[in-house]
C-alpha cells in the first residue's frame, strides 16, 4: 500500500479531526446523479447531529451531482446544504471534468464522500486522492449482482436472497471491500419495483448507519493484504 493509503487508512479508522473553534466535526460529502432518497435518509437522520454520544457531529459539507436536473440538489438546498453541478457539458473532455470534480470535492475537505445513486464511474486518480474516505451503496450482496442492473438480474438469475452492501471504494467496479450488508428476501411474484421498493427501505437504515459509525471511528479498514473490514456495531 502506498504512503497515501496507510495515511488514508489510519484517518478512516480515527473518524474525525479538530476543526475550526475546537468543535468535532465529520465532514460528508454527497455525490448523486438522480432522486436522492438515500441523501434524504442522511439529512433526516444523521446530518446536523452527533454520530453518537460524545462522538463528532455529522455534517453534509457538499452535495455534488453530474446532473443539472437531479432531484438530489433540490433536497439538498431544502436542508441548506451546499450543492455544486458538474454535468459533462461544462468541460471539453472527460478527464477535465473528471479533475474539475475531484476538486470541487476536495474544496469541502471532507472525512467521507459518499456515492449515492452516483452513475458515474469514480476514475482511479478520484480513489488514489482520498484513499479510503470514498464509499458506496449497492442494491445487492456483492460480490454477487456488481453494475447498474443488479435488482433485474437478481430477479433473471431466480436467487431467493438479494439485499443491500455498503463498501469501500477501490479502482473496480464494485470490488471495494465490504463493510456492511443486509439480506432482503426475494417474495413469489416480486418485480423489480416491488423488489426495489423493499431494497430501499434497507438502504434507507444501513447507510445512516454506517455513517455514524465511521464518523464515530468504528470503522477500520483492512490491514495491508487483507479485505476484512473491521466494524464495531456497540452503541
Amino acid at each position: 500500500m502506498s504512503e497515501a493509503g496507510e495515511a488514508g487508512r489510519a484517518a478512516a479508522a480515527k473518524g474525525a479531526g479538530a476543526r475550526a473553534g475546537g468543535d468535532q466535526v465529520y465532514r460528508v460529502v454527497v455525490l448523486a446523479s438522480g432522486n436522492g432518497s438515500n441523501l434524504q435518509a442522511l439529512i433526516d437522520k444523521v446530518h446536523g447531529r452527533p454520530a453518537a454520544a460524545g462522538a463528532p457531529l455529522v455534517e453534509i459539507a457538499l452535495v455534488l451531482s453530474d446532473q443539472p436536473g437531479a432531484r438530489a440538489l433540490e433536497r439538498a438546498k431544502q436542508a441548506g446544504i451546499p450543492t455544486a453541478v458538474c454535468a459533462s457539458a461544462s468541460a471539453d473532455t472527460r478527464e477535465a471534468l473528471e479533475a474539475t470534480i475531484l476538486e470541487t470535492v476536495r474544496q469541502a475537505a471532507p472525512d467521507l464522500v459518499v456515492l449515492a445513486g452516483y452513475m458515474r464511474i469514480v476514475p482511479s486518480e478520484f480513489v488514489r486522492a482520498l484513499p479510503w474516505r470514498i464509499i458506496n451503496l449497492h442494491p445487492a450482496l456483492l460480490p454477487a449482482f456488481p453494475g447498474t442492473t443488479s435488482i433485474a438480474d437478481a430477479l433473471t438469475h431466480g436467487v431467493k436472497v438479494t439485499g443491500v452492501t455498503v463498501h469501500f471504494v477501490d479502482e473496480g467496479l464494485d470490488t471495494g471491500p465490504i463493510i456492511a450488508q443486509e439480506a432482503v428476501r426475494i417474495e413469489e411474484g416480486d418485480t423489480v419495483e416491488t423488489l426495489e421498493e423493499r431494497i430501499h427501505t434497507v438502504e434507507h437504515r444501513l447507510l445512516p448507519r454506517i455513517v455514524q459509525l465511521l464518523a464515530a471511528g468504528k470503522v477500520k479498514p483492512p490491514l495491508p493484504g487483507t479485505r476484512v473490514v473491521q466494524v464495531d456495531w456497540s452503541e
